[in-house]
């Protein structure tokens, strides 16, 4: 009698996948990271209401801020606390 082979389904391949996982390979945002992600939404809407105002020096800064410094801010910064 000829074997039946079954062939991996995407649901079990990936299953797979994430079980070799390490247990520190997840990304977990914290209050911390969330209160960075919020002040840079607010810092780069004002900037660009600014920049449709005409404002040709504070609002540069004000997307710079918000696109380099306060959104990399919050995914690369991790929390101390286990609970954050």
């Amino acid at each position: 009698m000829p074997r039946s082979t079954q062939k991996p389904t995407r649901e079990s391949a990936t299953r797979r996948r994430t079980a070799g996982e390490p247990q520190g390979a997840r990304i977990a945002f914290g209050r911390v990271n969330y209160a960075l992600f919020a002040a840079a939404v607010v810092v780069i809407a004002l900037g660009y209401v600014l920049l449709g105002r005409g404002s040709i020096t504070l609002a540069p800064i004000l997307l710079i801020l918000g696109y380099v410094v306060l959104i990399p801010a919050g995914i690369l910064l991790r929390s101390n606390t286990p609970g954050e």
